[in-house]
């Protein structure tokens, strides 16, 4: 295998060229790993509502807006009993 003691010396240079579709003129950078995020999250949200009747779901996705979709749909007009509960409904 080479090991860089290996390899002949070199000049590395950058040669940068400006964006022309935006004033700043700068070019986007690791945004894709982020986009689709912000819909995983608000779908996996969708997917435990779903049982309470929720369709969809706007964000922010704060404790406060998502605990206010779990009490404006409620199934069958009530508390929903969830998977497991031998208890009373809530």
């Amino acid at each position: 295998m080479p090991r860089a003691d290996d390899l002949p010396p070199f000049d590395l240079t950058f040669g940068g060229t400006r964006c022309t579709t935006n004033p700043l003129g700068v070019k986007g950078c690791g945004e894709a790993g982020a986009v689709a995020a912000f819909h995983a999250i608000t779908n996996a949200i969708l997917d435990a509502l779903a049982p309470l009747g929720v369709t969809a779901f706007d964000g922010p996705a704060t404790p406060a807006r998502i605990w206010q979709a779990m009490h404006e749909k409620r199934a069958d007009g009530g508390r929903v009993r969830l998977a497991g509960d031998t208890g009373p409904p809530y």
